[in-house]
């Protein structure tokens, strides 16, 4: 057995500190909160001492209040009712108007919350995300790793006249060797179930959303090409002759990667990965909760629109290179829209920052967690429903218990300075307006925030 992590480095640590983080910090609603009970413990000092003041200034109506109240108060002694009455209403008034549910209100649900998060899969790094993910209006989909699963097969290989199938799959291989990309491990997995011998390849160089190329070690060396028609373009290299089959497996949804040998074009290697088994669901789910969905994408047009249709989006953004990501969020920002961005690899981590929420998948690259504001440990997009459904639920319960801990002071304040309420019953009325507000944020766990479409399942099964 082998120790890959430990510590602090570990994925539950991890865990630990993204929930510490989220409950730590304070949500938009929570600054309004603070400056409101910046004022209203000052406004309370002055009722309670104002009530004091008008029990002694005003005797007659002091004696008149003592009368009325005889039957409310049963303590009040006849001769002392004045003085009774006075200290009564300025210690109960201010005991009364404790605004601790006040800042109880936020807190508690907001804890709740993420603990609730954590045990679905969805773990939230701040508070201000949560409150934003409310009012999202666009949510941007990275395709592969995103959508779909991000371990893409070769399923074509389409050799241009005068060439072999073997011929491409070894050239396109060769050069992949030094690619970290997807779609290279793809085409060299082929090439060691077909057994194939590689060239030895040098020089080799990535070129960012285009393709890769390399020279191989065939007398004399060969500049091999892998990638789009940017780059055949790029290196003037006419790939006329097999414009049409790369168009058809594009419509299939499939990526095309054209093959070029010191110039001349070889043929085409066609690769397609498989959508997640709930992406079709959740992105209809998103649909119906009245979100836009879009996808961003580097890889060409034909090949981007055929999986949105499959899974329901309708806004494409396609070949767009990893740098111009950040603009298009942007973008789509300057039209007013709230956005969201979901994606897992390297170059998401740009746009996860730039987004008004990033979302990184938590089966993603490091960088990409570390820039995002919300990671789901799954992976699955159905989590991205959970999240919005959690963000919803749990502002609902904010909202919920800070109307409930104004409405109170204000109910019974006015109480308390005409002396119906005796200081102890003032706070027993503190303490129950407390326990009233904890409670109500702890019946968010009652609620579901799955998708309907998926089976309950057990709390902390997640992570």
């Amino acid at each position: 057995m082998r120790a890959t992590k430990v510590g602090q480095d570990t994925f539950l640590s991890q865990v630990v500190k993204l929930v510490e983080e989220a409950q730590g910090s304070k949500v938009p609603i929570q600054e309004f909160a603070d400056r409101v009970v910046s004022y209203f413990v000052p406004a309370v000092l002055g009722l309670a001492f104002f009530a004091l003041a008008l029990w002694f200034v005003a005797p007659d109506l002091a004696k008149g209040a003592s009368v009325w109240a005889q039957p409310f108060l049963p303590w009040v002694d006849s001769d002392l009712g004045v003085a009774t009455l006075a200290i009564s209403a300025f210690v109960s008034t201010l005991v009364i108007a404790c605004p601790c549910a006040l800042g109880l209100a936020t807190p508690t649900a907001l804890m709740v919350g993420s603990g609730m998060g954590a045990e679905n899969g969805v773990l939230i790094r701040h508070g201000t995300a949560l409150q934003t993910l409310k009012d999202l209006d666009t949510i941007v989909f990275d395709k592969t790793g995103t959508i779909t699963k991000g371990k893409p097969e070769v399923t074509d290989i389409v050799p241009a006249k005068g060439h072999t199938e073997e011929e491409v799959l070894r050239l396109a291989a060769s050069v992949e060797v030094g690619s970290e990309h997807p779609l290279g491990e793809a085409i060299l997995r082929k090439a060691e179930e077909e057994n194939l011998e590689l060239y030895k390849a040098k020089e080799f160089d990535a070129v960012t959303g285009k393709g890769v190329k390399a020279k191989i070690s065939l007398f004399p060396e060969r500049l091999v090409l892998v990638g789009n028609r940017k780059l055949m373009e790029e290196e003037k290299v006419d790939f006329e002759s097999i414009e049409d089959d790369v168009k058809r497996l594009e419509e299939e949804a499939k990526t095309a990667m054209l093959v070029a040998n010191n110039g001349k074009i070889v043929g085409t290697v066609a690769v397609a990965d498989t959508l997640k088994e709930d992406s079709v669901q959740a992105i209809r789910e998103l649909e119906r909760m009245g979100l836009k969905t879009t996808m961003l994408t580097g890889d060409n047009r034909r090949t981007a629109e055929a999986i949105a249709k499959k899974v329901g989006i309708t806004r494409v953004l396609a070949e767009v290179l990893p740098d111009q990501k950040v603009k298009e969020i942007q973008g789509l920002q300057k039209n007013d829209e709230t956005v969201a961005m979901v994606g897992d690899g390297i170059n998401d981590a740009p746009a996860l920052t730039a987004a008004n929420v990033g979302i990184a998948i938590g089966t993603g690259t490091d960088i990409a967690i570390e820039s995002a504001d919300v990671t789901l440990v799954r992976g699955d997009l159905s989590s991205v429903v959970t999240a919005l459904k959690l963000s919803r639920k749990t502002f609902s319960k904010i909202k919920q218990n800070l109307f409930w801990a104004f409405f109170y002071n204000a109910a019974t304040i006015p109480l308390a300075m005409l002396g119906l309420a005796h200081p102890v019953l003032a706070e027993i009325a503190m303490a129950t307006s407390s326990v009233t507000v904890v409670t109500n944020a702890n019946l968010l766990r009652r609620t579901r925030i799955r998708p309907s479409y998926q089976k309950k399942e057990k709390r902390g099964s997640s992570v």
